[in-house]
């Protein structure tokens, strides 16, 4: 069977990252080619606190990675995940061929979602916060009265 290439999306126990980073995502490659694949890209993607608790951790570090396997071998890859104690989670998904290639360059460049140092535009229908912590939303007294009878003004 064809090899094809696998987004692989691990989220690591934090608390054993921080002590020893090397060692915790060393054994991700490791396992990769252990079972027969080639590792293309893999990086930390972020540190977070996480929606709801795994197995008591509230925080987890996202290590993404980018590899190359056979599709027969992926089971036997995604039980030695559960069974290693610093891995708390992983997501496989197969890659389109059409975009592997922007996905890895993507992911070599180290480019992390909301980790620009730009602020988010608002949108059209956010409205800032004046001064006095109102928001800036102009209520014309006159209009609003005007446009609930229905009567016009004239100039």
């Amino acid at each position: 069977m064809a090899d094809n290439v696998y987004e692989g999306m691990f989220i690591l126990d934090a608390n054993r990252y921080g002590r020893d980073p090397e060692t915790v995502s060393g054994q991700i490659p490791e396992m990769i080619k252990n079972a027969g694949g080639e590792v293309l890209v893999s990086r930390l993607w972020e540190e977070r606190r996480l929606a709801y608790p795994i197995q008591g951790h509230r925080k987890g570090a996202y290590w993404l990675t980018y590899f190359r396997i056979d599709g027969e071998k992926l089971s036997e890859l995604e039980r030695k995940c559960q069974l290693a104690d610093t891995i708390l989670r992983v997501l496989f998904l197969k890659v389109d061929p059409r975009i592997t290639d922007a996905l890895i360059s993507h992911a070599k460049s180290g480019h992390a979602p909301g980790k620009s140092g730009e602020e988010r535009p608002k949108a059209p229908e956010e409205k800032a916060p004046s001064d006095d912590g109102v928001t800036a939303a102009v209520d014309n007294e006159d209009n609003d009265e005007s446009s609930a009878t229905g009567e016009e003004e004239e100039n």
